[in-house]
């Protein structure tokens, strides 16, 4: 999880593609480079251990977009396929 908020703060589109689930996966990604992510906090976490092949992992994630400050709140999945994990999908809430 939080590589992936890093590759976002760094606008790392090939490595957010790389770390998405292919069953998931959409065939490119366009990032705002107006977009800035100031912090990353996460909520909680569920399984996503040693010996766990899924986890969630609730973040709130802290931006400047258009001089306005925002928080985009998430639960995120995530799958282990050779001992990497991938993101699969993410329940945003307002």
């Amino acid at each position: 999880m939080r590589s992936r908020y890093s590759a976002f703060v760094v606008q790392d589109a090939d490595y957010l593609l790389r770390t998405w689930d292919p069953s998931t996966r959409p065939a490119g990604l366009e990032l705002d480079p107006e977009m800035q992510w100031r912090r990353l906090d996460i909520v909680s976490t569920t399984r996503g251990g040693p010996l766990d092949s899924e986890g969630t992992v609730e973040f709130k994630a802290h931006f400047r977009h258009d001089g306005e400050r925002g928080i985009h709140h998430e639960a995120s999945r995530f799958i282990r396929r050779d001992k990497r994990w991938y993101y699969v999908s993410g329940d945003a809430e307002g």
